[in-house]
């Protein structure tokens, strides 16, 4: 068994990496904890707490300890980490004794918040934590020069917050966080359902929706699918065929803030960097850059070419694991 000294963990709302040198991604787990309230004890993290949600009795709660991409329920937050990192040094064939470990928050993040993120780090076990914002992360691990004096924008969209950045020689040029992402999409079509069709249903089916038919705002072939929930009326279970039209139009407004925000971005960029910008594009990492059309739609609306990160969804972790061996030049990236 090897020690391993370094680990990189991108601790998002939704899910939690962490990233180690010889393995890279060596887990990927949802980022929900499983706790008895009555005994306070953590019976289950990751992939079983997930499936915990909305199924449980009623001592049993599944709770996400992140909340907008920070910590909202610390202590949670701090037994969630002890465990992913015991199953981390499991799945990898490694004890992680006492590591170096390089996390991320949301560029938006405040000092306090951004404080609560070192201490439950370290309080998990860690020996010394950096701290790097996501957007860096999430350009290092597309592979982008961010080093050089070359203007590199990254659009990522995670769980509770949509960064976006222009980044240029290891500095942060201009950036906006709001914290309307993945779960903000998941909300609306939980409401529009609601509303529509006076039916409850939870975050998971909210989720499988936009994943098998949410659409960004482009012309696209119809998709359909049939979904279950609860009926506010009977209080009875009740059959719904929905359509990817009427769930483009759910998720629109929260679409809107996420351009907004790109555009604010891309307006504070010094005149210098736009030609690169033109050239290079934009990059989209996080899982929101799986949602179907959203490549085509926003390159329409900012007349610049997107791309797609090689790995979208472990970019950020990827980034914190490379970001170790920049850590002497990146001083200014990586507190």
């Amino acid at each position: 068994m090897l020690s391993q000294s370094e680990i990189g963990i991108d601790l998002g709302t939704a899910n939690t990496l962490v990233y180690s040198k010889n393995k890279g991604v060596a887990l990927n787990e949802p980022s929900v904890v499983a706790i008895d309230t009555e005994t306070k004890k953590v019976l289950a993290v990751g992939k079983e707490a997930k499936e915990m949600i909305g199924k449980t009795p009623g001592k049993i709660v599944a709770i996400r300890p992140l909340k907008d991409g920070v910590i909202a329920d610390f202590d949670v937050t701090t037994d969630m980490l002890i465990q992913i990192m015991k199953k981390a040094s499991k799945k990898a064939g490694f004890t992680i004794r006492k590591p170096n470990v390089v996390v991320c928050t949301p560029s938006g993040a405040t000092s306090v918040e951004r404080r609560a993120i070192h201490d439950a780090v370290r309080n998990a076990g860690a020996k010394k934590v950096h701290i790097i914002e996501e957007p860096v992360a999430a350009a290092i691990g597309s592979g982008l020069p961010v080093d050089e004096p070359v203007a590199n924008v990254v659009v990522d969209i995670g769980g509770g917050t949509t960064e976006v950045a222009i980044i240029s020689y290891g500095g942060i040029v201009a950036a906006h966080s709001i914290r309307v992402a993945g779960d903000r999409l998941d909300e609306d079509i939980i409401q529009y359902i609601r509303k529509e069709y006076n039916v409850l249903i939870g975050e998971r089916t909210a989720e499988r929706i936009k994943m098998e038919i949410g659409y960004a705002l482009v012309d696209h072939e119809k998709l359909e699918t049939e979904i279950r929930g609860r009926d506010l009326v009977t209080g009875l279970p009740k059959t719904v065929k929905l359509n990817s039209y009427e769930i483009q139009e759910a998720i629109k407004e929260s679409l809107l803030h996420i351009l907004e925000s790109i555009r604010a971005t891309l307006e504070e960029c010094p005149a210098e960097l736009s030609g690169d910008i033109v050239d290079r594009g934009v990059i989209l990492s996080g899982g929101g850059a799986l949602l179907n059309g959203i490549q085509d739609w926003l390159s329409e609306e900012i007349v610049v070419p997107v791309h797609l990160a090689p790995n979208p969804l472990e970019s950020v972790a990827i980034g914190t694991g490379k970001a170790l061996q920049y850590i002497d030049r990146l001083h200014s990236l990586v507190k």
